[in-house]
């Protein structure tokens, strides 16, 4: 495959952009289990954020995953993956309405570092597809914590 990237330096941003994928796909699970489960007052508020935010991540995994392919590489798909390499942990309770948010934002934080480790390797590169799709996530998990971190000011 010649697409200007070198195989070594496709390999190394392919597998940081496989830890993003985890990231992003623990974070779309997440958010669509507290969508499902949340209560309280703030219930229609956040069950209309959360499904928005999941519809989002649901979106995202399919553009990190065809960007992993892009450089010829196989996107990781299974649990056992993605357990391995996300940086995010499950959730082992429902928690409860402001502790939901507390976690959304702990792993959209999470997922704007894993984004930011990519970078050297994708500059180091010059491959200008992979920093934009960084560069757009990277807003995106920040613009979406502090919708998030607002929600928690009293």
């Amino acid at each position: 495959m010649d697409i200007g990237i070198n195989e070594k330096d496709r390999k190394k941003i392919a597998e940081g952009l496989s830890h993003l994928l985890a990231d992003t796909y623990t974070l779309y699970l997440k958010t669509h289990y507290f969508h499902w489960n949340v209560t309280g007052p703030m219930f229609n508020t956040l069950h209309l954020m959360f499904e928005a935010q999941y519809t989002e991540l649901a979106l995202a995994v399919d553009l990190v995953a065809e960007r992993i392919r892009s450089l010829d590489f196989y996107a990781p798909g299974t649990y056992r993956d993605f357990v391995k390499l996300a940086s995010i942990k499950e959730s082992e309770s429902v928690p409860k309405a402001e502790d939901m948010i507390r976690e959304l934002v702990a792993g959209h934080k999470a997922v704007v570092r894993t984004a930011r480790s990519v970078f050297p390797a994708a500059e180091k590169a010059a491959d200008e597809a992979t920093a934009d799709l960084l560069t757009q996530r990277l807003q995106l998990h920040e613009k979406t914590a502090w919708m998030l971190r607002s929600l928690l000011e009293k």
